[in-house]
């Protein structure tokens, strides 16, 4: 069994406390044989904290650089990650409770999906919001999973063919006006391809650079953490994921601000 469907089965054993995205969802929706690396949504209590960790120490999990698994900083957006040997294999494994661009709404109505699930993963629309970031190759994912849309209005909102979209629009006229204030390219879907495709690129560099901007503001906010680290590591060498979790908290605290602002207009 896939070691990353073996841990969301532990994860998830008597309540559901994890969902898979990232990766792992990208090859649960057919559209790639493996990823390396293990990425769940979990939920945002103590009781799944506690849980998640005991899995992770069974395992021999130690932490990687990031912020401690606690319901403070997992509130603020910040990821935790860890790491362990199975077999050969190392397995990476992060986890977040508010995944970049997914509100709250769709949040509730994904733990609410998930409890009719042997093995939860992100849906194509949630997942397609989570690969929206500075990669190049997460746009050819997002390419391939709006292939899997049904619903006229997701397709609309996420198609990122040109073709696709003229096509679309041209048959539901009135669905393309009132998606318009929530993709303003949708209304040069009249015209031609090439200033479609224009537009395209020019939303796929700004999706880019807003996760960048995303992503300087969690470092700066760490930098102060990522100095204290390398100490922090010496001395919890040894000890078990649980042990070494009590440390890192009281460790971070007061230098891991909970909660990182957002940059001002």
């Amino acid at each position: 069994m896939n070691i990353y469907i073996k841990l969301t089965k532990e994860f998830n054993a008597g309540r559901t406390r994890a969902i898979l995205s990232g990766g792992q969802a990208v090859v649960l929706h057919r559209l790639a044989i493996m990823s390396k690396d293990g990425d769940w949504v979990i939920r945002e209590d103590r009781e799944t904290v506690d849980h998640i960790l005991k899995v992770l120490e069974s395992h021999g999990a130690i932490y990687r650089f990031g912020a401690p698994m606690d319901i403070r900083w997992l509130a603020g957006g910040w990821s935790c990650h860890f790491e362990f040997k199975d077999g050969l294999l190392r397995v990476r494994t992060d986890f977040m409770s508010r995944p970049p661009r997914v509100d709250n709404e769709r949040l509730v109505s994904l733990w609410e999906e998930a409890e009719s699930k042997e093995i939860p993963f992100l849906d194509a629309v949630t997942l397609i919001e989570t690969k929206k970031t500075n990669r190049e190759k997460d746009y050819a994912v997002i390419g391939e999973l709006t292939q899997k849309l049904k619903n006229i209005s997701d397709i609309l909102l996420y198609s990122r063919s040109a073709k696709k979209l003229k096509k679309i629009s041209q048959e539901y006229p009135h669905e393309t006006a009132k998606l318009i204030k929530y993709r303003p390219l949708l209304s040069l879907c009249g015209g031609n391809i090439e200033d479609i495709e224009t537009a395209l690129d020019r939303e796929r560099r700004n999706f880019m650079h807003a996760n960048e901007e995303r992503l300087l503001r969690y470092m700066n906010a760490s930098s102060e953490w990522e100095k204290q680290w390398p100490d922090v590591l010496l001395e919890i060498k040894g000890m078990s994921l649980i042990a070494a979790h009590k440390i890192i908290v009281k460790r971070a605290e007061g230098i891991l601000p909970f909660q990182v602002l957002e940059r001002k207009e």
